[in-house]
C-alpha cells in the first residue's frame, strides 16, 4: 500500500524559493478557495476544441518541464495535444506510487485549488472538455481534499471544464502513462504496447494530455506571473523550482521546493548522522556516494555523471550504520513483485536481478560482470520501462557499493544485517489488484 505521511510538513526553503508553497502557507486549502482567490485569479474557461496559441506560447518560452520523472518538455506536449483535430481530454497524475516522493500527493493534499487551476489551464490550451484528477485510491486523506475543492470550485465557480477525482490501485506500475490510460477506459492498470502513445490515442479513444500534479500546479503560476519570472530561478537550462522529498537518516523529513540548481548539501542541514550514500530520483533513481554530497548539485546536468536524475525529486539518505547492499537487495526484490506479468524482460529479468543480488549476500555469489550483462539484456525490452528502472538502480548499487559486495563475499559480518530494514518498502494489503 502506498500513503502519504501527511505529518511530513513543507519547509520554507531559504530565499525567494517559495513558489508552489506560497498556496500552502497562505491557507488556501480545501475549503479556502476565496482565501486562494485574493491570491490568483481564476482562469478563463477553456473552448472545447481551440487550442489558445499564446498559453502554449507561455510555457514554451519558460522552459517548464515534466516534474514526474522523464523531465519532457511541457510546452512541446501541449502543442502536439492541442494541435489534434479531436477534443482532447487532460489527466492530472497524482497517483504517485513511488514509495521515498511525497510531494505530489502534498500538493494535492495542501494547496488543490493551485492544481486544479493548472489543470484548467491545461485544458485551455489544449482546448479540453474533461479533467481527470488520478490519486492512489488508499489515500484517502489526498482524495478527500481534492474532491472537496472540486466540490467547492462548481458551487462557487461554475461554468468550468468538468473535472473528476479518480481513486487508482495502489500498484507501482499504475501511474505509468499507458497504464492509467487503460486503467480508466475499463482495463487493468498494465502498461500497454505503444503506438499508439496517449496523447495520440489515450482516454476514451481521445488525445489526452497527462501531467503530473507538480508540472500542472506549476503551469498555473507560469500563466499568472510569466515565463520571465519562472525564469528568475533555476538554471538556463533547466529553469524553475522544484519539490523534493527529503526523507531517511534526517531529523525532519520534509518536502522542500529548491531551485534546480542548488546544491545538494543546502537540502541536507538535518542530517542525524553519518551519511553512507544519498539515492535520488527514488527507486527508478540511482545512489549517489557520499562524498559526492558535498559537490553535487540538484539538476539532471549536475547529477548525470553519477548516473542520476532529478527524476520525482525524491532524496533518501542512508546512514552510513546502514547495509546498502540489503537495501538495494530489498528494493529490486520488491520490483520483482510489482511486475504486471505482461513481458519476459519484466517477469524472468527482474527477478533474475532480484535473485542475482541476494546471492551476492553471501559466498556463492554472482559476479558483478554477470549481474551488469543481465541488466543490458533486460533494458529497453520490456512493456513498460519497469526493467530499464531496475537495471539502471542495480547499477548504481554497484558501483557505489563494490566494497561492501566484497565484505559480504568474503563472509564478513555486516553490522547492519540485524537492524530493522530501513527504506520503505509497501506491502500489499489484502489481494493484489490491478482495477
Amino acid at each position: 500500500m502506498t500513503t502519504t505521511d501527511h505529518s511530513m510538513a513543507p519547509a520554507r526553503p531559504p530565499g525567494t524559493s517559495a513558489r508552489l508553497f506560497t498556496a500552502v502557507w497562505d491557507g488556501a486549502g480545501a475549503g479556502e478557495l476565496a482565501t486562494y482567490r485574493r491570491l490568483h485569479p481564476r482562469p478563463t474557461p477553456a473552448v472545447p476544441g481551440r487550442a489558445d496559441e499564446h498559453l502554449i506560447s507561455l510555457v514554451e518560452a519558460a522552459g517548464l518541464r515534466g516534474r514526474g520523472g522523464a523531465g519532457f518538455p511541457t510546452g512541446r506536449k501541449l502543442r502536439t495535444v492541442g494541435a489534434s483535430r479531436t477534443t482532447p481530454i487532460v489527466v492530472v497524475n497524482a497517483t504517485e506510487g513511488e514509495p521515498t516522493s511525497h510531494k505530489d500527493q502534498l500538493l494535492v493534499t495542501r494547496a488543490p485549488h493551485l492544481v486544479l487551476d493548472g489543470a484548467a489551464l491545461a485544458a485551455k490550451a489544449v482546448g479540453a472538455d474533461r479533467i481527470l484528477v488520478c490519486v492512489d485510491r488508499t489515500d484517502s486523506t489526498a482524495i478527500e481534499a481534492m474532491r472537496a475543492a472540486v466540490t467547492e470550485r462548481t458551487r462557487i465557480e461554475p461554468g468550468g471544464t468538468p473535472t473528476e477525482v479518480l481513486g487508482t490501485p495502489p500498484r507501482y506500475v499504475a501511474g505509468e502513462e499507458t497504464a492509467l490510460v487503460h486503467w480508466i477506459n475499463g482495463g487493468d492498470a498494465k502498461p500497454t504496447m505503444t503506438p499508439p502513445r496517449p496523447f495520440e490515442r489515450g482516454v476514451d479513444g481521445r488525445p489526452t494530455l497527462i501531467n503530473n500534479a507538480e508540472t500542472i500546479a506549476h503551469l498555473a503560476l507560469i500563466a499568472e506571473r510569466g515565463p520571465a519570472w519562472f525564469r528568475e530561478l533555476g538554471t538556463e537550462d533547466e529553469p524553475g523550482t522544484c519539490l523534493v522529498s527529503v526523507t531517511g537518516a534526517v531529523k525532519h523529513p520534509r518536502v522542500m521546493e529548491a531551485s534546480i540548481g542548488t546544491p545538494l548539501a543546502e537540502v541536507l542541514t538535518t542530517v542525524r548522522e553519518p551519511i553512507g550514500a544519498v539515492l535520488i530520483g527514488g527507486y527508478f533513481g540511482a545512489w549517489i556516494p557520499a562524498s559526492a554530497v558535498g559537490t553535487v548539485r540538484l539538476s539532471n546536468a549536475g547529477l548525470a555523471p553519477y548516473g542520476a536524475s532529478l527524476g520525482c525529486g525524491a532524496v533518501y539518505v542512508l546512514p552510513a550504520s546502514g547495509c546498502g547492499v540489503l537495501e538495494s537487495t530489498r528494493v529490486l526484490e520488491w520490483f520483482s513483485s510489482q511486475t504486471a506479468g505482461q513481458c519476459g524482460p519484466c517477469v524472468h529479468g527482474v527477478a533474475a536481478l532480484a535473485d542475482g543480488m541476494r546471492a551476492r549476500l553471501g559466498p556463492r555469489h554472482e559476479r558483478a560482470d554477470q549481474l551488469e550483462r543481465w541488466a543490458s539484456q533486460i533494458e529497453g525490452r520490456g512493456a513498460c520501462a519497469l526493467p530499464d528502472g531496475a537495471a539502471r538502480f542495480l547499477r548504481s548499487a554497484l558501483t557505489v557499493f563494490g566494497p561492501h559486495f566484497e565484505e559480504h563475499r568474503t563472509g564478513r559480518a555486516c553490522p547492519a544485517s540485524k537492524r530493522q530494514p530501513l527504506l520503505p518498502v509497501p506491502r500489499e494489503i489484502g489481494s493484489p489488484t490491478w482495477r
